[in-house]
């Protein structure tokens, strides 16, 4: 349903709001003023134009149980004249004072004008609108109630504002109207402004703790010839002059390699990445991508600097903005002050199957880990899922027709032991990792994955059958994905033609065959670690939102 339709009576009721608008922008430009003025500088030579939140920090040392003084207001300002200028978000007359609520982009503040100190130029204000912009000029002082304010001294009109807010816009929470509508959203719900200046902090933050240890910053093509860097369906289109069909990029990877064996040892990208998938709550088909590369590390040594990663942004975003992440930590399930879990997958598996207490599965893991179980449900999957299902409560919650069914399309023992992962580990990392005091749960770093399912990872030295490879689970959600890079060309190859294999067989999500990244490899790539992690995913695990929608100012939708 389109969000914007309205029954005909409210459309009219809307209109006529419009027009009686308009109809006072054309008094302001009859009356020589201009209601799309340019101009906001202070008309008061002593004027000192400041932001709301720098006004307001003068006097905070003032205030007494949120309440302010009216004559230690005005003795801590001296007799300032401030100048400010914001949106107005609220308004209210009574006799001859008016109430209003302004803001800015630091914070708000209350205008008292009286009809006593500005006198004929009180009754400007009955063309004033809640959402026009506007400037104001005055001295601190506070209300009967204890509000601080500014008695106006002089007021002006900056920008018209034709449309109103939406009907209760305070709190507005139709979702269809707030990702159509950012900007109303923005004015409604202060704390969704919240998340996207969190949002650029934590971009900011990124870069710092790079920069800091030494990495570069590039930027590589969104056009892509082929598919690679990362397993995903790509978005097509059409270079015309060199008649050319590309594809958006999914994943930055194996440019930024190539400037690896360049001599770029530590080199990142943030930019934006595009794939064709679903839609959901975690899933956006256009999104902002961390990947960073790093010579002479293995993947061991990224786990390190991940964990120092994620706290140090954490950490900015506090400095900056303590209120809100007070508020964000507060709604928290989990915990970054505890060194992070680091599991190999097999073991976690084997440590799923023991609660399960399914005797045949307890009995096959102390034998051979998650191996173990992987022969035993390549034989008799079939035969006892039945018996299996009712051994314990946890057994009961297994998906096990799907988990049957993604078993049953597997190619290999490697991708077997994945998928004992997906269905019997991962939807139970928050349940079975936790804090030392049990209330709260704790990142998990699941590596040491089967060569078969990772096409890029470099295969472990001691153990051939897996790649050094860990990806990284906050409260139960993917973050971040990071490896022991392939340097070996040869295996580069059979990889990449195992992925062509698997297309001709009709895999969608696959790589194409990158015979120049082959090339590059050949030069010559020191032994690097890398990392991607979606910026969007970052920001709703630490902003405690639930959707990605909320981290995007504008997602796409539907057309309404």
């Amino acid at each position: 349903m389109n969000s914007d339709a309205k029954e005909p009576g409210a459309q009219s009721a809307e209109q006529a709001i419009i027009e009686g608008r308009k109809a006072k922008a054309t008094a302001s430009r009859a009356n020589g003023k201009n209601p799309f003025a340019n101009n906001v500088k202070p008309k008061n030579v002593n004027a000192r134009s400041l932001d709301i939140a720098a006004v307001r920090a003068l006097v905070e040392h003032t205030r007494t149980d949120a309440k302010y003084a009216e004559e230690t207001v005005k003795k801590v300002a001296e007799g300032a004249i401030f100048h400010v200028h914001g949106r107005v978000i609220a308004l209210r007359s009574t006799g001859g004072l008016t109430f209003i609520r302004l803001r800015d982009r630091t914070g708000e503040i209350q205008l008292l004008i009286s009809e006593a100190v500005m006198g004929a130029e009180y009754t400007n204000l009955e063309a004033l609108d809640i959402g026009d912009i506007i400037d104001a000029e005055g001295l601190l002082t506070a209300s009967k109630r204890g509000e601080l304010s500014i008695e106006t001294t002089r007021l002006g009109l900056v920008t018209k504002a034709y449309r109103p807010l939406p009907e209760k816009w305070h709190g507005l929470t139709d979702v269809e109207t707030r990702y159509r509508q950012r900007y109303v959203d923005l004015i409604a719900n202060p704390e969704v402004s919240d998340v996207f200046r969190a949002r650029s902090l934590m971009v900011k933050g990124l870069r710092t703790i790079l920069d800091g240890d030494g990495f570069l910053e590039v930027e590589t093509p969104l056009l892509h010839s082929i598919i690679g860097g990362a397993v995903a369906r790509p978005f097509h289109t059409h270079h015309n002059t060199l008649d050319m069909d590309l594809f958006l990029r999914i994943a930055p990877e194996l440019y930024l390699k190539r400037l690896v064996v360049g001599g770029f040892e530590r080199v990142y990208e943030i930019g934006r990445c595009f794939r064709n998938e679903g839609i959901s709550t975690r899933h956006n088909p256009e999104f902002t991508m961390l990947e960073f590369y790093r010579a002479y590390a293995t993947y061991e040594d990224l786990m390190d600097f991940i964990e120092v990663l994620l706290r140090g942004v954490d950490s900015m975003v506090q400095q900056a903005m303590p209120h809100a992440h007070t508020k964000w930590v507060a709604s928290r399930s989990f915990t970054l002050e505890e060194p992070f879990v680091r599991l190999p997958m097999a073991d976690g598996v084997a440590r799923a199957a023991k609660a399960t207490q399914i005797p045949d599965w307890i009995a096959c893991v102390d034998k051979g880990s998650g191996p173990g179980l992987v022969a035993l449900l390549k034989d008799h999957f079939l035969d006892n899922i039945k018996e299996w299902s009712k051994a314990s409560p946890r057994a009961k919650a297994i998906d096990w027709g799907n988990f049957r069914k993604g078993f049953e399309k597997c190619d290999n023992d490697g991708e077997r032991l994945f998928c004992c992962y997906e269905y019997l580990v991962e939807p139970l990392l928050v349940q079975d990792y936790r804090s030392a005091d049990g209330t709260k749960s704790l990142p998990v770093f699941v590596k040491d994955y089967p060569f078969e399912t990772s096409p890029l990872a470099r295969r472990n030295d001691a153990r051939p059958d897996l790649v050094d490879r860990f990806e990284i689970f906050v409260d139960g959600r993917e973050l971040g994905n990071g490896f022991s890079e392939l340097n070996d060309p040869e295996d580069q190859a059979a990889r990449f033609r195992e992925q062509v294999d698997k297309k001709a067989r009709g895999v969608e999500e696959t790589m194409d065959y990158d015979a120049d990244y082959i090339r590059a490899l050949e030069h010559g790539m020191p032994p690097a670690a890398g990392f991607g992690m979606g910026v969007e995913r970052l920001v709703m695990l630490l902003t405690s939102t639930p959707s990605i929608r909320d981290v995007i100012l504008f997602p796409l939708l539907r057309p309404s």
